[in-house]
């Protein structure tokens, strides 16, 4: 405005925007920063990578503990706020949720893409070059990878237990190293127990279970058929066999009404009699569910001593669950419908149990319902549970982890049983295949290729950092041998010397060292997918954070 007006234009991208906002733009401002950011992010996570990974230690902000390699656990921890950085982890947390696993195999291989992205903008190739490069390479490796994939190593049946340990094998050795040998046959023990036994194999993953039980050690874990709940059972009847079930979801207790009342009691026999009406209105009620043939209920909320009594009367035991999810799992383990009525259930609502009892594990007690598989109808409501044992609650949960990816690559098994080459073969492969195929192009994007097939040697890379190797030296080796025609090789973790750090992945151990194919192919995917997503990125432009301005410090 002019010089009597109050207010002042100001010209160009800021005078479009609220005060407080930031606008960043241009190759160093935009692009360079996001790629800093990611960059950051994989050299934190990259140190994790493998059987050999160091573990992080975080504190959260509501100052728990956590001790641990998983790198979904690790990125769900940090709170990322950089955008292009939130994206990568984003982005990793889509891999876990699909496939429960190649989460950091997700975060590390778009950090590599984007420090070999900086040194071609470094001198001067144009991003525009660097993102055709890159969708072209990406494109190329996912087609070269169904050239890899090792069809003796295929998991054709799940059902099959030594087929089944050799793919988990591998899986956990990342997570575990040194108690795979322990954790990977109570995987197996566990899927093989919930799986559909005619048609095609599924599985679902809540139907694992896994209960940590302080005290004593990991040797001392087992598998339980059916469901293991915490809660003890109330009353007399501690055991009962082959058994119909009732779940409430309502409490068993005197009905009350909505609207406000006032009884008026002048004697001690209308006192009486109005106690009586109370208690034979429950014992109806208590009479009509035992006449069902019900010798278990569970109630998901409060049990009144009077309800109590009677269930103890007419021999019913009664099992109380206070959380609703774990309700719901009692619910789908003995195929019952919690009703929210006080009376007998129907026969649809009803479940059964083949046995419920009391066990103690160590100086805790648990309440296990045990499942019968002779049951018509119980197909899909197989439950097993894993009792895991530990001296701290960081290893418990880590174990848990370790367990929960297992099921996962189980449940993508059972749609892909395809196999690849692991400790990083596949990765020097695609490399090497890569690297000639850069060759052909005439355009700039030859050197995009190109940093891609440098990128993927970050894994074997990784894998030897971390367990002492020379990188140099066992890099060079595997490209000796995928040179020579040999497309097995891997980097041995276990090696004492870096010149002899190389092994065919199909002899090492008793059952091989393999990756699942769809695992690897959507972690390769969303890698190059969300990195050519952030190199797109020329300008960032950040609102002015709400709230109030922040609190003094004292």
């Amino acid at each position: 405005m002019g010089r009597g007006g109050g207010l002042r234009a100001e010209g160009g991208f800021s005078g479009l925007l609220k005060d407080g906002y930031k606008h960043l733009s241009g190759l160093e401002e935009a692009v360079l920063k996001n790629t800093e950011a990611v960059v950051a992010l994989s050299n934190i996570m990259r140190t994790s990578f493998g059987p050999n990974g160091m573990n992080k230690l975080l504190v959260n902000h509501l100052e728990r503990l956590f001790v641990t390699s998983d790198a979904a656990t690790i990125v769900s921890e940090l709170e990322v706020q950089h955008p292009a950085a939130k994206m990568v982890a984003m982005t990793a947390k889509r891999q876990q949720e699909e496939f429960g696993d190649f989460t950091n195999f997700v975060i590390t291989f778009s950090g590599e893409l984007m420090k070999q992205a900086q040194d071609l903008i470094r001198v001067g190739v144009h991003v525009a070059d660097i993102i055709e490069g890159y969708k072209v390479a990406g494109e190329r490796a996912l087609a070269f990878l169904p050239d890899l994939i090792q069809e003796d190593a295929e998991i054709t049946d799940v059902r099959d237990p030594i087929a089944l340990r050799r793919a988990l094998f591998p899986v956990i050795m990342a997570k575990q190293y040194g108690q795979e040998e322990l954790i990977t046959p109570l995987i197996v023990q566990a899927c093989q127990q919930t799986l559909q036994r005619s048609g095609a194999p599924s599985i679902n993953t809540d139907n694992i279970r896994v209960a940590k039980l302080m005290g004593g050690a990991l040797i001392d874990s087992e598998v339980v058929t059916g469901m293991v709940v915490k809660q003890l059972a109330h009353g007399i009847v501690k055991r009962v066999h082959n058994a119909k079930v009732c779940i409430f979801g309502c409490a068993l207790e005197s009905a009350s009404t909505e609207t406000k009342s006032t009884v008026v009691i002048k004697s001690a026999e209308e006192l009486k009699a109005y106690n009586k009406g109370e208690e034979q209105a429950m014992e109806d009620a208590i009479m009509e569910v035992a006449d069902s043939g019900v010798k278990v209920v569970v109630c998901g909320s409060t049990v009144s001593e009077m309800a109590q009594h009677f269930l103890d009367k007419y021999g019913i035991m009664m099992i109380k669950i206070q959380s609703k999810f774990e309700l719901r799992r009692v619910c789908r383990a003995t195929g019952a419908t919690a009703i929210v009525r006080i009376g007998a259930p129907t026969v649809e609502e009803c479940g059964f149990i083949g046995e419920c009892y009391i066990r103690e594990f160590g100086d805790r007690k648990c309440t296990i319902f045990a499942q019968d598989d002779s049951v018509d109808g119980m197909e899909g409501c197989r439950v097993a549970t894993i009792v895991l044992r530990g001296s701290t609650t960081n290893g418990l949960d880590e174990l848990e982890r370790a367990i929960n990816d297992g099921v996962a690559t189980v449940k993508t098994l059972c749609g892909d049983g395809r196999m690849l080459p692991g400790a990083g073969s596949t990765d020097i492969a695609l490399a090497h295949r890569l690297s000639t195929y850069a060759t052909t192009l005439p355009g700039l994007e030859q050197y995009a290729v190109q940093k891609f097939a440098t990128a993927l040697e970050v894994f074997p890379r990784v894998l030897a950092e971390n367990s002492g190797h020379r990188a140099t030296e066992v890099v060079a080796s595997l490209y000796a041998a995928h040179a020579a025609g040999s497309c097995t090789v891997g980097v041995d973790i276990e090696s004492e010397k870096s010149s002899a750090a190389t092994f065919d992945v199909s002899t090492k151990l008793p059952y091989g060292v393999y990756d699942s194919y769809a695992c690897k192919a959507n972690a390769l995917n969303l890698a190059v997918y969300v990195t050519l997503t952030v190199l797109r990125v020329d300008q960032i432009i950040m609102a002015k954070t709400a709230g109030g301005p922040k609190p003094r410090k004292i």
